[in-house]
């Protein structure tokens, strides 16, 4: 085992093979569902689900090794939600492009993206991010993990009236997720080892008898990729129409990674002193993930807010990421059994890692409005708008005004003037995309 040590300093980091194994299987279940989700989404525009599912598949675990073996880091990277849905609904549905055309454009946005983290810039703009947007990143990703527990726990429903209401908690499926999540924090607390993912198994189990869950087998031949292999119309994405695609797909795909990158590192301790300590090599494995992805047939990769579950768990270093690859291909294989494990079962651990992750409230800086309200502002904002770029935009622009206003503008960083800025007009003059 002595090079599992040399490569991922499992002692120095306080962790063992076990704990990170473990560790990689939490964060693989919580975000298990991209695998089925994003085939689904993209064929709404045309794309092959078929072939989607393996490009899915595939740069999820070439984007996760890359993560784990060069940066070192227990952080799985995934086609985003959110972005899936703008690249199928708003690109190719609502503004008329193909598919193709779509494909090219995460390719060019990814092309920025990389050249933006080769020469730094990227890690210039996450040093500029102010101590109390920091904070409130982790916060807001907490309250955004939260959404998405409870609304795949049925916990919480739409309303045309409200927005979102109480869902139908007589349901198996609502009273699976509750006892799941009171197993999670009574193991958590008696500090039993792999609480997290023995509350899923256990939900899983359940949901045969009580949820109408069905066993469906556990092998089966992967389709072939070639339908999206390599079908991306540069040329088409190169036309001046779809720029403003391009300008959305990096602004969200930098703020929405680096947002998730940063939150879960904090989360798991590995955000020394104001900075990552392997910055650019995380920020270099996601970013290549993005044009990589583009190439195989899917829309933008990005880092996974659902890694904090592992991280809780206690993953600490790059052999988490590794199992949720080795776990990403393995579901080629065996989509069967990978597909039983339902959105209820992991709604619990989500939910329970949200909850962990708001204690970060507690310092910010209360007595200072010019600092605690663009961090509530950012933290707030990311649920309710359903995108961690989104949060981040909206705390950027708020801490600009806000210390102009108050004669604090010396106080800030030239970086978040120009970022601010970026995203002010983004929303005045291509909208809220």
């Amino acid at each position: 085992m002595n090079w599992i040590e040399r490569v991922f300093k499992l002692r120095e980091h306080g962790t063992t093979v076990r704990t990170e194994l473990l560790a990689g299987l939490t964060t693989f279940l919580t975000m298990a569902y991209i695998i089925f989700v994003n085939p689904s989404i993209l064929g709404d525009a045309g794309m092959p689900k078929d072939a989607v599912f393996v490009a899915t598949c595939l740069i999820a675990a070439l984007g996760t090794t890359i993560m784990g073996l060069y940066a070192n880091y227990p952080i799985a990277l995934a086609p985003g939600m959110g972005l899936n849905a703008y690249f199928a609904y708003v690109v190719v549905l609502q503004m008329g492009f193909t598919w193709q055309a779509a494909l090219g454009a995460v390719f060019i946005s990814g092309c920025l993206f990389l050249a933006m983290t080769l020469f730094g810039l990227r890690g210039l703009i996450i040093r500029a991010i102010p101590h109390s947007l920091r904070l409130a990143i982790t916060v807001g990703i907490g309250l955004f993990l939260a959404l998405i527990a409870l609304k795949s726990a049925g916990i919480v429903a739409a309303s045309p009236a409200t927005f979102v209401t109480l869902g139908d908690l007589h349901t198996p499926q609502v009273v699976l997720a509750v006892l799941g999540f009171v197993l999670i924090v009574t193991l958590d607390k008696l500090k039993v080892p792999g609480a997290i993912l023995i509350g899923i198994v256990a939900v899983t189990i359940a949901s045969f008898f009580f949820g109408g869950n069905e066993f469906r087998g556990v092998f089966s031949a992967p389709p072939s990729i070639a339908p999206t292999f390599l079908q991306l119309d540069i040329k088409a994405a190169l036309t001046g129409g779809i720029l403003n695609v391009v300008l959305v797909f990096f602004l969200v795909e930098l703020f929405d990674a680096t947002g998730t990158l940063m939150g879960v590192a904090k989360r798991a301790g590995l955000l020394v002193p104001g900075r990552m300590e392997r910055l650019n090599k995380s920020l270099l494995a996601d970013s290549g993930a993005i044009f990589a992805g583009a190439l195989l047939g899917t829309s933008s990769t990005t880092a996974y807010a659902e890694s904090a579950s592992g991280v809780q768990a206690g993953g600490r270093t790059g052999l988490t990421a590794v199992t949720v690859a080795v776990l990403f291909l393995a579901c080629l294989f065996i989509a069967p059994l990978a597909g039983v494990v339902p959105a209820y079962a992991t709604a619990p651990a989500l939910f329970f890692v949200a909850c962990l992750m708001l204690r970060e409230l507690t310092e910010l800086d209360w007595g200072d409005t010019t600092e605690v309200i663009p961090g509530t502002v950012t933290a707030l904002a990311m649920p309710f708008t359903y995108s961690i770029a989104n949060g981040l935009a909206f705390g950027f622009i708020t801490y600009a005004v806000l210390k102009l206003f108050t004669g604090k503008a010396r106080e800030v960083h030239w970086m978040v003037w120009i970022i601010g800025g970026v995203f002010l007009f983004k929303f005045i003059y291509i909208g809220g995309h």
